[in-house]
């Protein structure tokens, strides 16, 4: 199903991966937390870093907090009083260097060192981050000796307790690079097993892609501690918005890739028309399939170029992203689904030749939920862009049932920041997708007619006869509004790949929705490849 916006909306509805949007004002301080200390987790500062009292922590308090947030009323936002902090754009921002040297666990006495982000101008309300050692949690506390403003020397000028934006967790002990950042709203990402940051995950997504301005809740506390696992660490964190609050616990691991296994308890404040869980940002500018939207010098410029779904029922499905003329959003209906994804399939760097931002590198992020999540849908949210800077793909899981206000939602599902899919089926997958539309003159006006290759390898294909009577099934979903004029399949000589065509004149100048996999005899040889045809003309 699709649902186009009006045009108007692509501007709000746009997400700069520069400037995520911060929400608001920090909640008061908790009355569940009380006094203690440790003298061992004492023991563990960093060199610079100073500490505020030490009060017990767990989670289940974690959670009863925000639920009392919750029967609060939401406190209007507020930026912090700086004349200076406007001045921060995103290249100052980049010039401002956390001191290695107090970088959280910078001894070797943690998982892995977290440096701080300073606020800037995107990051203008600060989060309170806390560490936590066998139960017992101390505020970490700011202070601009913590930082070297000696490229941004105005910067020095702000106030002593101006607070943190977020934080990133460093590779190791020499801190010459990070994979795992939260910073701005409810956003995170990680470099994934190929070390190129990419697409970023959120804690909730609220009212995408509807006709009102759409809410960014965001983490206004961290907690950082140690997992059982010498290669994890364990995040807490407390999500507040106008129409929900939330307690949540990540546990992020490495090795073979990174995992991000998240637990989300959510209390809603006020009825909400689309919670999207576990949503994903992207962007996707251009590729192959639409060349002619890019004016850019490089063959494709994405971060992700498909949706991944692996359905309740077992199909697996890939629907490459589009750059529509205005906002659509399709949804894929499921009842318990076993994973879905945005992916950056194409992995060859001749195709996008630039050796600055890597896109070959760039992760993708497959969603696996650990528990049954019910009737819904994979909302799948294209926006159109005309810049690389902008993520302007979106997906997430949007419960069927509805979420009325004073309602209590529980979800635990596991983030794959991987190079490929991590439970890779026994088929044939779809490796490229390319598009030419044509005028064919058989009626005055001429009809659009769009010509469709699907390269597909993999999977049994490999050992599939070249004379075998493999078939190419096409099929409209929906009351289509084209023709099919002509489908042909055929492997592509010195390769191991078929190769899917058809041709398809356009009746009505409307998208709609196709789908084609291979088959040979009764067996689906391939996973099902979806596709939305909007044609050039087509605006709604």
């Amino acid at each position: 199903m699709t649902a186009p916006l009006p045009d108007p909306l692509t501007k709000t509805l746009a997400i700069t991966r520069r400037t995520f949007i911060a929400g608001a004002l920090l909640t008061p301080l908790f009355r569940f937390l009380r006094l203690g200390g440790n003298p061992a987790e004492a023991a563990t500062a960093s060199a610079g870093l100073e500490f505020g009292p030490a009060r017990s922590f767990s989670l289940a308090a974690l959670c009863e907090h925000a639920r009392q947030l919750a029967r609060q009323p939401y406190p209007s936002p507020r930026v912090h009083d700086a004349n200076e902090l406007p001045l921060i754009d995103y290249d100052a921002h980049h010039k401002i260097r956390y001191r290695s040297e107090s970088a959280l666990w910078a001894q070797g006495d943690g998982p892995y060192p977290v440096q701080f982000f300073h606020l800037a101008n995107a990051f203008k309300e600060p989060v309170k981050l806390y560490r936590v050692h066998q139960g017992v949690a101390r505020e970490i506390l700011y202070s601009p000796r913590l930082f070297d403003f000696s490229q941004v020397p105005f910067a020095a000028n702000l106030p002593p307790d101006l607070g943190f934006a977020g934080f990133r967790v460093m590779h190791s002990r020499a801190q010459e690079s990070d994979w795992l950042a939260f910073l701005g709203a409810s956003y995170f990402r990680s470099a994934g097993e190929l070390n190129q940051y990419g697409l970023s995950a959120r804690g909730i997504a609220i009212d995408t892609a509807l006709p009102a301005p759409e809410e960014f809740p965001r983490f206004t506390r961290f907690w950082l501690a140690p997992a059982a696992d010498s290669r994890a660490l364990v995040i807490y964190a407390l999500l507040d918005g106008p129409s929900i609050t939330g307690a949540y616990r990540f546990e992020v691991a490495t090795g073979g890739g990174v995992t991000t296994e998240v637990t989300a308890v959510l209390f809603t404040r006020t009825a909400i028309r689309r919670l999207g869980v576990a949503p994903l940002t992207s962007m996707y500018w251009f590729s192959e399939t639409n060349r002619a939207q890019g004016q850019d010098w490089r063959p494709e410029v994405h971060d992700s170029d498909g949706l991944v779904l692996w359905t309740g029922t077992g199909e697996r499905l890939w629907r490459p992203v589009n750059n529509p003329p205005v906002v659509r959003t399709s949804s894929f209906q499921d009842v318990n689904p076993k994973g879905f994804g945005l992916f950056q399939r194409d992995r060859n760097f001749e195709n996008y030749q630039d050796d600055q931002v890597f896109y070959e590198r760039r992760p993708s992020l497959w969603v696996e939920p650990l528990e049954p999540w019910g009737k819904g849908s994979v909302q799948l949210i294209e926006i159109p862009t005309q810049l690389e800077t902008e993520d302007n793909i979106v997906v997430y899981w949007l419960p069927e049932a509805p979420v009325p206000a004073g309602s209590t939602w529980r979800f635990n599902y596991r983030l794959h920041w991987l190079s490929d899919e991590p439970y890779p089926p026994e088929l044939g997958r779809v490796v490229a997708t390319r598009l030419k539309w044509d005028e064919v003159w058989i009626q005055s006006p001429p009809v659009k007619r769009a010509k469709l290759v699907i390269d597909f390898a993999g999977g049994p294909l490999a050992q599939i006869a070249k004379n075998a009577a493999v078939k190419l099934i096409v099929s409209a979903a929906g009351a289509p509004h084209g023709k099919l004029v002509s489908s042909s399949v055929f492997p592509l000589l010195e390769t191991q790949r078929w190769r899917g065509v058809f041709e398809i004149d356009m009746e009505e100048q409307k998208p709609f929705d196709l789908r084609a996999y291979l088959r040979l005899n009764d067996r689906a040889l391939t996973e099902t490849w979806l596709y939305q045809l909007i044609p050039p003309s087509a605006s709604c």
